[in-house]
């Protein structure tokens, strides 16, 4: 804004630059491609919004003013500036075009995500990747707000997550499992077992992970109605976490019961450091899943989903 709080037209600052090279108005406003009427309103529209006279229209060929020459020193300056910033935000937008941005719930990002990326890597090469990896609800508002293109996290098909419910297009990876673990002992029993009668300190998700969600509706039967056996099943929380490993690490602690993928247990209990706490009955059968955005994508973006999407229709799921 100017004198008055008059608006400023871009045009009339590239108009003042040709006028004071060319010197004249008849080929300032051919080389503008506007008629030269135009051309000096431009320039007079100019002049009242700095509020001072820009051009010497008594001098042949015509001059800008004292003002107008210091004038014209910052319009070149600010116009150079304008340019630059504009290849630069079309550079910026062009490098986004051409990169993959993925939200990735923590457990994923520690077990699946590394390698099912370096598997598209194979067929694909990208500029840039970048990965976000939060918590499930975090990385769905990541979603909603567009801020990337595609959202890997767990799923249950009993049990709809908002970005089912909001209808963002789906594809199933792979398979896990929920399956309880716990510290083991010296004769290789677990420290605390679904199957006792004590007390059983339960390590549990809270509601802002998926898991948290699909354990505590697909365990509440189990754990807060009764067992297998029909009995009660004695349970007091002593401890909950979005984070699959935090809840990993304290139960290596010793300090309970926590239902926990079994790709990210797998070595513990080779290596004999974990164990699990139940049989088969208390496990749960995970999907791993990839949403995308519901409008058109950048077109990497757009040929990745298509491969995956004719791979997802040929090969079965492990």
């Amino acid at each position: 804004m100017g004198p008055g709080n008059r608006p400023l037209d871009l045009d009339w600052l590239e108009d003042f630059a040709v006028l004071c090279e060319t010197e004249n108005f008849s080929r300032a406003a051919a080389i503008r491609c506007i008629a030269q009427p135009a051309l000096s309103r431009h320039i007079r529209s100019l002049e009242e919004w700095v509020g001072v006279e820009l051009i010497d229209r008594a001098a042949h060929p015509v001059q800008p003013t004292a003002a107008g020459a210091a004038f014209k020193t910052q319009v070149e300056t600010i116009l150079a500036a304008l340019e630059a910033s504009r290849i630069k935000a079309r550079a910026a937008h062009d490098a986004e075009s051409a990169s993959l941005r993925f939200a990735v719930t923590h457990s994923l990002s520690l077990t699946f995500f590394p390698s099912w990326l370096a598997s598209l890597e194979n067929y694909y090469r990208f500029s840039a990747i970048q990965t976000f990896s939060d918590t499930f609800q975090a990385c769905a508002e990541m979603m909603s707000m567009r801020k990337v293109q595609f959202m890997l996290s767990y799923g249950h098909p009993d049990i709809p997550s908002r970005l089912d419910q909001d209808n963002y297009p789906v594809l199933t990876l792979g398979r896990d499992r929920l399956v309880p673990i716990s510290a083991i002992k010296q004769d290789q029993t677990p420290q605390y077992s679904l199957d006792s009668t004590s007390v059983i300190p339960l390590l549990e998700y809270n509601q802002s992970s998926a898991l948290g969600l699909i354990a505590g509706t697909k365990l509440k039967p189990l754990i807060y109605d009764q067992n297998q056996s029909g009995k009660q099943l004695n349970i007091s929380v002593v401890f909950s976490a979005h984070n699959a490993m935090l809840l990993k690490t304290m139960a290596m602690s010793g300090r309970g019961v926590a239902w926990i993928p079994a790709s990210l247990i797998q070595q513990e209990l080779d290596n004999k450091e974990l164990v699990l706490a139940g049989g088969v009955q208390w496990q749960i059968p995970i999907d791993i899943k990839l949403y995308r955005q519901k409008a058109q994508m950048s077109q990497p973006a757009e040929s990745v989903w298509k491969m995956l999407t004719e791979v997802s229709t040929t090969t079965p799921h492990p």
